[in-house]
């Protein structure tokens, strides 16, 4: 039983429980029994909560399935950047070791009142960063690979939900963590647009580019966690209603009309591996051989890794300055550490430049919405890369200056308000190499557009990601 329940879908799971056919006790059992099979080299649940979990589950067993939530009692991890009441939230940085929420946040404790059961917490970057590792919780590892990273910064649930230790998993994006991960992985996830998920207190309330996402093997689970997630908090003050959720409907509808497609394999001129271009290019192939109209277009986005890395110290300045000037330089990372002083000492009139940029490129894409429903490009601009380097020196020969600037091409987009979803081109299947992915992104609040086309993709392009059995 375990073995096969591991295997489903979280929408074929969700049947079963809603149907009582199976128990969320069992649910549990089996993912526990996956964690302990297979996460013993990945690491990519450093943090585990059975006991907590057993007990939810317990109690959930004893309520009638249609009064369990949308998920019904379906195990989940969750990125330990956000708490779980009673489970240490550390996020990876020794800063935080002892940290013990007395209850989970917000965005946890939605999940929970629809049916979600945390397992585990999911290992993460230590304060931000594109690798999933860590000095506290170490490294999680490439399950096709373990020579190479997995991404970053939701790594860990990225792993966690490829080699089916869970259906589905919680993450969050900044610069592209909803995105990258799944990427290497080759499944799915989705960067929302800004307020549909309730978020945890940050130190910025006021930040849009922060968001929660889910991450799953395919685009019918990716909307029934996301529905799970959704909801108007009034302590998020960028939180607002969804009045076309459920989602989930519109990722069991594929597209079925034309859409108008713009794609490009390096916008803005960025550097991308020569084996992601490729793909891109047969992918505009088949895009217009599915009744696509496709186009080479992109908004334009020239001199974005300069204003990201000025954005990114302001933002880590506004974040972090207080314990930076408390706590000894080497709690924190040596990239933190630069943007930290970047954005302490960066000259005004350059922050103001940045922000003139963002500006600016926020309203060339939403004038590009005219013109088109999508715009499609690559998900990561390098392929996996060595687990040992915290990041990517060089793609094809051009250095990599700063430590964002290989996620650059996601980076940018997070600034612009605008949902995206991460679907593979490449699933890694036998054979075929590691997985490739590209990030779709459309208007605001365009999910369930998102979704429907993410149904057609899956159809038409590549189908869903199986279950990853790690090469350990």
């Amino acid at each position: 039983m375990t073995r096969e329940l591991v295997r489903l879908g979280a929408a074929e799971l969700a049947g079963l429980l809603a149907r009582g056919e199976v128990k969320p006790s069992e649910a549990v059992e089996a993912s526990i029994a996956r964690i302990e099979a297979v996460d013993t080299k990945l690491n990519a649940l450093p943090v585990h909560c059975f006991d907590r979990a057993r007990e939810q589950a317990r109690q959930l067993d004893a309520v009638p399935p249609a009064q369990r939530g949308a998920l019904g009692g379906m195990p989940i991890v969750v990125k330990d950047n956000n708490d779980v009441g009673g489970v240490v939230t550390s996020g990876g940085t020794a800063i935080f070791r002892d940290r013990l929420p007395v209850a989970s946040d917000r965005t946890i404790a939605l999940l929970e009142k629809n049916g979600a059961i945390p397992v585990a917490k999911a290992n993460l970057s230590e304060l931000g960063g594109a690798n999933t590792t860590n000095r506290l919780l170490g490294t999680t590892l490439h399950p096709m690979d373990l020579s190479l990273s997995c991404g970053g910064s939701s790594g860990g649930s990225a792993v966690a939900v490829a080699t089916g230790q869970v259906w589905v998993a919680h993450g969050n994006d900044v610069g592209g963590s909803l995105r990258i991960p799944p990427a290497f992985a080759g499944i799915t996830g989705l960067r929302p647009t800004p307020g549909r998920v309730p978020r945890l207190a940050t130190r910025d309330p006021f930040d849009p580019v922060m968001v929660d996402g889910p991450l799953a093997r395919n685009v019918e689970d990716l909307a029934l966690m996301f529905d799970a997630m959704v909801d108007f908090d009034a302590g998020d003050p960028m939180s607002a209603p969804s009045p076309d959720a459920p989602f989930l409907p519109a990722a069991r509808a594929p597209l079925n009309k034309p859409a108008r497609v713009a794609i490009s394999a390096s916008p803005g001129g960025l550097p991308v591996a020569r084996e992601i271009r490729d793909a891109m290019d047969r992918l505009a192939s088949q895009l217009a051989a599915g009744g696509m109209q496709v186009k080479a277009a992109e908004p334009a986005c020239d001199g974005a890794r300069d204003h990201v890395a000025v954005l990114r110290g302001e933002a880590y300045a506004l974040s972090w300055e207080s314990l930076y000037r408390q706590l000894p330089r080497e709690a924190f990372t040596p990239e933190v550490q630069g943007d930290i002083e970047r954005g302490l000492t960066q000259p005004p009139e350059r922050v103001r430049t940045a922000h003139r940029w963002r500006n600016d490129l926020a309203r060339r894409v939403a004038a590009f919405w005219t013109d088109h429903d999508f715009f499609i490009c690559p998900a990561t601009q390098a392929m996996p890369f060595p687990v040992g380097d915290v990041y990517v020196r060089a793609i094809d020969g051009e250095p990599m200056r700063h430590y964002t600037d290989w996620i650059t091409i996601d980076y940018m987009w997070s600034l612009v308000g605008c949902p995206l979803i991460a679907l593979p081109v490449r699933t890694g299947a036998e054979g075929r190499g590691l997985p490739i992915g590209v990030q779709v992104m459309g208007p605001p609040r365009s999910e369930a557009a998102l979704f429907a086309f993410g149904a057609w993709w899956e159809r038409e392009i590549c189908t869903p990601a199986q279950v990853i059995d790690p090469r350990i």
